[in-house]
């Protein structure tokens, strides 16, 4: 990020936002009344910080105590300001608040905005709501000051490109006792905005939950008359049955910053040992920092309304996409965010919710498998790693978790794998890979889709993890098809045509066959041998019986963490190829019949043609298409290897 500065204070912003700001007027937003929210938000977040700033030094709320947000409208002068007499911003924090946007995410929002247009849903997932409000300016202007400071500051810009912060003088400085007051200079097009009655829909629609009085101040007769837009109670504190699905929506909005309907809405009173209030959503769409690599959660901690932290880590992080508010009874309002980690009620309430999350999760599975279906394709990778992470719940987890597997399109559960043995059948077999696709193609399926066998289709990253630690389900364990060899002479097959014949593996001919593949690929592979899992594709690529199987090795090759254990080859003794390579020649051309392709070149493409379906490039791609070309020519008749 680069800000450059003269004397008179004039800085630049941060290069995404001035492509931010141009995408805020023109394509972002359809709903432009939505920036009102945007800046109570704001206002209500900086209340909340100067509510808890004053646990420990109460001065800072001994002259004016009393928290809210007021909205006034000046049509003379054509501008609307927001205020609030909150923790307030000092010129640093105006300058890296208001300069920048400090998330991570800032390139992928714009990516995706530009991609998109029109797209309402994106501006939540980035916290640039601010920014929202040059939709109806065309100029803004922040005066603040920082609770207990004696200077306040003015930001202003026109959304151009720049911005201006200096020292407000004296009679701009007495506007702000304390707190933040943002003025819209609006545009001819937005002057509804001065209008009383549609403020006051606009707050009754959007904030109407938020817990600080918001007022919208008007003069008559030269007198400030203020009048209470909002109920100003707590959401989590009222009883279920009075609250209407659309203020749980919009309470939604303005706790997670995000503009999708909530799949799920979670809302309870705990009591007993430890008490305290729930109101937690499951969203519907990704948040946009769900693989951010701290994996922080986003539920919002408050202490008899007080709000304490809004990062207290009050769920595990498999359950990091949760949004909503926790608020307890019990806990000291003087707690530091260092504390929390070890306070016993915080671990009480932390394990209870999670469990009830859980509980919640599997009920929705059970009697609402499509909305559940919704919330699973939005996160099933991340509740993935609580079986992993989380051994106590795993078993509560596998109850929810959902597959893709062989036999069916649909989600499975592991109680329908089950369900669905074939006879003889002991264990749950399983294929990790990167997509989908790829492993529906894979040559290790073909022994068990001959016999009927269902198989787990893995392609989420945490799947080469979780399969190491869990012992089973329903007493059978996890096996991967693509480790060890694949006895499956216990399951009949399908149709007796797919199975290998018996001789196959002991043929004197087959044998030779290997052994000179085990010579020739001696550096490529471990082992060579007969496989017992093919019917169709001439060879295929396992691990050995120890260490992780194929899918976990090849995750960890390229994460630079290979295991340095070379696969093991597997060949189809019946296929085509490999009865061209019994009847081959010597090696290196040696004493081949007329035509027939060296023995060498076989073995290199069988491995590579192997390592393809693997998902894998050939190991010397130059080699590999130098081989093909021989062969092709050799085919047509075109060409012969000079030895």
């Amino acid at each position: 990020m680069t800000k450059t500065k003269s004397k008179d204070g004039t800085f630049t912003f941060q290069a995404e936002v001035a492509r931010l700001l141009q995408l805020m007027v023109h394509s972002v937003y359809s709903e432009r009344d939505v920036f009102l929210r945007e800046l109570i938000s704001n206002a209500a977040d900086a209340c909340d910080k100067l509510r808890y700033a004053a646990i420990t030094k109460a001065e800072l709320l001994k002259d004016d105590p009393g928290l809210r947000i007021s909205i006034h409208g000046d049509p003379d002068a054509k501008t609307l300001t927001v205020a609030d007499n909150g923790i307030g911003m000092g010129r640093a924090e105006l300058i890296d608040n208001l300069g920048t946007v400090a998330r991570s995410g800032t390139k992928a929002f714009l990516d995706k905005a530009e991609k998109q247009g029109d797209s309402p849903s994106l501006i939540g997932q980035f916290g640039v709501g601010f920014y929202s409000a040059f939709m109806i300016a065309d100029r803004v202007e922040v005066v603040s000051r920082a609770a207990g400071s004696k200077q306040a500051h003015i930001w202003s810009s026109d959304g151009s490109g720049g911005f201006d912060v200096e020292r407000a003088p004296k009679v701009r400085a007495d506007e702000v006792a304390r707190g933040t007051m943002v003025i819209l200079h609006l545009k001819d097009d937005a002057l509804e905005f001065l209008k009383e009655e549609e403020l006051a829909r606009i707050v009754r629609a959007y904030s109407d939950h938020v817990p600080f009085q918001i007022d919208l101040v008007t003069e008559k007769d030269g007198k400030e008359e203020r009048r209470q837009l909002n109920s100003a109670s707590a959401l989590w504190t009222r009883p279920k049955s009075e609250i209407a699905p659309e203020q749980y929506n919009e309470f939604y909005h303005h706790t997670a910053g995000q503009f999708d309907e909530p799949a799920l809405t979670i809302h309870y009173t705990a009591e007993g040992r430890n008490e305290y209030r729930v109101l937690l959503f499951i969203p519907s769409m990704r948040p946009f920092d769900l693989y951010d690599p701290a994996r922080a959660g986003r539920v919002r901690l408050y202490v008899r309304r007080v709000f304490i932290a809004d990062d207290a880590n009050l769920l595990p992080s498999w359950l990091r996409f949760v949004r909503g508010v926790i608020d307890s009874e019990d806990m000291p309002l003087n707690i530091s965010r260092e504390m929390l980690q070890n306070n016993p009620i915080v671990a009480a309430i932390r394990k209870a919710v999670a469990n009830r999350v859980l509980s919640e999760l599997t009920k929705c599975a059970d009697k609402e498998p499509d909305k559940f279906n919704t919330i699973w394709e939005a996160f099933g990778p991340v509740i993935k790693e609580g079986l992993y992470e989380d051994p106590e719940r795993r078993d509560e987890l596998f109850k929810a978790v959902r597959f893709k597997t062989t036999k069916s399109e649909d989600w499975r559960t592991l109680g329908d794998y089950v369900a669905d043995l074939r006879e003889n059948q002991t264990s749950i077999y399983y294929l990790n890979g990167e997509s989908l696709d790829q492993l529906r193609a894979s040559p290790q399926l073909e022994g068990f889709a001959a016999r009927g066998i269902e198989v787990l289709l893995l392609s989420d990253p945490v799947d080469n993890f979780w399969v190491t630690t869990a012992l089973g389900f329903d007493g059978k364990p996890f096996q991967s098809i693509s480790q060890g060899e694949a006895d499956l002479s216990a399951i009949a097959p399908l149709d007796e045509k797919a199975k290998p014949k018996e001789e196959d593996a002991t043929d004197a001919a087959v044998a030779k066959v290997v052994g000179r593949l085990k010579t020739v690929l001696a550096d490529a592979v471990s082992d060579v041998r007969v496989s017992k899992r093919l019917v169709d594709s001439p060879a295929c690529l396992v691990a050995g019986a120890g260490g992780p199987d194929r899918g976990l090795d090849k995750l960890l090759e390229k994460q630079a963490a290979a295991t340095g254990v070379s696969p093991v080859l597997e060949i189809n003794a019946g296929h085509p190829l490999v009865l061209a390579l019994k009847g081959g020649g010597k090696g290196s051309g040696a004493g081949k019949k007329k035509g027939s392709p060296d023995f060498d070149d076989l073995a290199w493409l069988l491995l590579d043609e192997a390592r393809i379906l693997d998902g894998l490039a050939p190991a010397d791609p130059a080699k590999f298409s130098e081989r093909v070309n021989r062969l092709v020519l050799s085919g047509l008749g075109g060409g012969r290897r000079k030895s």
